[in-house]
């Protein structure tokens, strides 16, 4: 395979949204989409009507100015004024493959960018991402099928995941589609955070005295990323952390569960575990992590962080039975949530896979 690089300024012409206050927008499902510089699905945020915002073609690019984060977009949209649109010179976006994978190629130059180092044309147009070639062009038809292979390659690891997993299997039991229906009566009370959890900092590991993805074992930071997981790292075992535990990152409140034993990058970041231990499940901790954040999320920010001497006397909210904390109820909930978003991932790979059978299929 040949590799080629090309300046982005060779590819695309380079625009910028128009909107500045997204507050002002209102929803309309037959509307368009409104694309911001979100770190999720995709930049979407929702339908919305077009009113008189700048519109932009789909199988263009988006860059977030100030995250530095490349999406693809396949669909017609606006944009805030924080985002970069990339449209592509000789429209050689063809379609949605093409778009994944030069997409692909140009987040791998944007590391340097962030809130610190923002995106602007000028330095964008300077960037060179490579490319596969064929005969000193950019070998589109290299791109597409390679896409596609990757795509089918995931959908068939997803598959098998969620035979071994038993996750294929998303009915909901009485006793989860009861809990749904009754949710908005269930009765909630606060207790002290430190009469349900045993609170303890987190021991301390520089990311200088690491080496990234030296092993197995997640080193934590406290970034909403990937479950506050950095990197999988090989260091001394008499610095972890035990897992099966609610975490906390010290400056930004990032709340997450962790099933493993963990390392943690600062001391600051605080750990937490259920006092009834027969209790500690992990749907169960998935509860309480959510009980956690919504109960003290707006209480402290990076100006004002958490620590272990504050939270002593902080109070979470939670589901009761006779004035005690229903573990019960979170673990048959989590459960029900779980089921209801794998549906559609099971529906997702299931239509996948149909489709690729159909494409299969002799005439």
């Amino acid at each position: 395979m040949e590799w080629g690089e090309f300046k982005i300024e060779e590819l695309f012409n380079i625009d910028r949204g128009n909107i500045s206050n997204q507050k002002e927008l209102i929803s309309d499902s037959f509307g368009i989409s409104f694309i911001a510089q979100n770190d999720d699905n995709n930049g979407f945020v929702d339908i919305v009507e077009t009113q008189n915002h700048k519109q932009f073609k789909g199988n263009s690019l988006v860059v977030g100015r100030q995250t530095g984060v490349v999406y693809y977009q396949e669909k017609d949209f606006i944009t805030t004024d924080g985002v970069l649109v990339l449209t592509a010179k000789n429209d050689f976006i063809k379609n949605r493959n093409i778009g994944f994978g030069i997409a692909s190629a140009l987040n791998k130059k944007m590391f340097s960018f962030g809130y610190n180092n923002t995106v602007s044309a000028e330095k964008l147009n300077k960037i060179k991402i490579q490319l596969p070639t064929k005969k000193g062009k950019i070998d589109f038809e290299f791109i597409e099928s390679f896409i596609t292979e990757l795509e089918a390659e995931c959908i068939a690891n997803l598959e098998a995941y969620l035979l071994a997993t038993g996750l294929k299997d998303y009915t909901l039991t009485a006793e989860e589609q009861n809990m749904l229906d009754y949710f908005e009566n269930i009765k909630f009370e606060e207790f002290n955070v430190i009469d349900v959890f045993d609170v303890k900092n987190t021991r301390n590991i520089l990311s200088r005295d690491i080496v990234e993805n030296s092993g197995t074992t997640p080193y934590l930071c406290a970034s909403a990323e990937n479950n506050a997981v950095s990197s999988y790292i090989s260091y001394d075992e008499k610095q972890l952390d035990k897992g099966n535990c609610v975490f906390i990152g010290g400056k930004t409140f990032v709340v997450t569960y962790q099933e493993k034993d963990f390392y943690s990058n600062d001391s600051h970041n605080l750990v937490l575990y259920l006092k009834d231990e027969e209790k500690r499940s992990q749907l169960n901790q998935l509860y309480l992590a959510t009980c956690i954040n919504k109960s003290l999320g707006n209480k402290y920010s990076w100006g004002d962080s958490i620590s272990n001497r504050k939270i002593q006397i902080d109070k979470v909210s939670l589901p009761t039975n006779d004035h005690q904390p229903n573990y019960e109820l979170m673990e048959t909930f989590i459960s029900a949530i779980q089921k209801l978003v794998i549906k559609e991932v099971v529906l997702y790979t299931d239509r996948k896979i149909a489709a690729t059978k159909t494409v299969a299929m002799p005439n």
